[in-house]
């Protein structure tokens, strides 16, 4: 999911940023309007899209495409703004006197100029994507039992009842609180 909205993202973004203009406006308007709705509706509403009865592997594919549809949004705007930075530069300029397209400008010289900002954007990322197939596999809308997910077993631990008799049954949360924390200091690192 991080590797598509990756894609999306630099490709937008570096659309927007090196054309500007009025394609510039309708990309930002476009993330302005899927940043303004809350995310959990919004992965909810096209969570419940899906047909309830597709198999366990073409749901998890399908909440992938999901988080990722949504997920974009932020990659693209700092990608534009470093294009933005970018653009004018002498490296970009030579590269346009000796004839080279727009897209391999965009592509071979300004993306690989902030690959590393990109790399640490996509640690930080995976976090959300975890969280956001946890929380849709809770609320019933993701993977659904009796294939696990630490969302589906985290659903099953949400009676106390249960948790009275089976403290174990909380591991999973301790399990997604450390994963967390790794990519984010994995990226904090980077």
């Amino acid at each position: 999911g991080v590797l598509i909205s990756l894609i999306i993202g630099s490709i937008l973004g570096g659309v927007s940023g090196y054309y500007g203009g009025v394609i510039d406006n309708l990309l930002q308007r476009v993330i302005e309007l899927l940043r303004s709705i809350p995310q959990i509706p919004l992965w909810m509403a096209l969570a419940a899209a899906l047909p309830p009865g597709l198999p366990p592997q073409q749901t998890y594919f399908g909440i992938t495409l999901v988080l990722s549809i949504i997920g974009w949004t932020g990659l693209a705007r700092v990608t534009r703004g470093k294009i933005l930075s970018l653009r004018d530069e002498d490296f970009v300029t030579a590269a346009k006197v000796c004839g080279t397209s727009e897209g391999r400008i965009i592509v071979r010289h300004l993306l690989p100029s902030f690959f590393s900002y990109l790399i640490v954007s996509v640690t930080l990322s995976i976090p959300g994507m975890v969280m956001g197939e946890t929380s849709l596999s809770f609320l019933g809308l993701g993977m659904r039992p009796p294939f696990t997910s630490w969302g589906v077993l985290l659903s099953e631990a949400q009676n106390i009842g249960n948790i009275a008799h089976r403290p174990w049954m909380l591991l999973p949360a301790l399990f997604l609180i450390a994963t967390v924390f790794a990519f984010n200091f994995l990226g904090d690192g980077l």
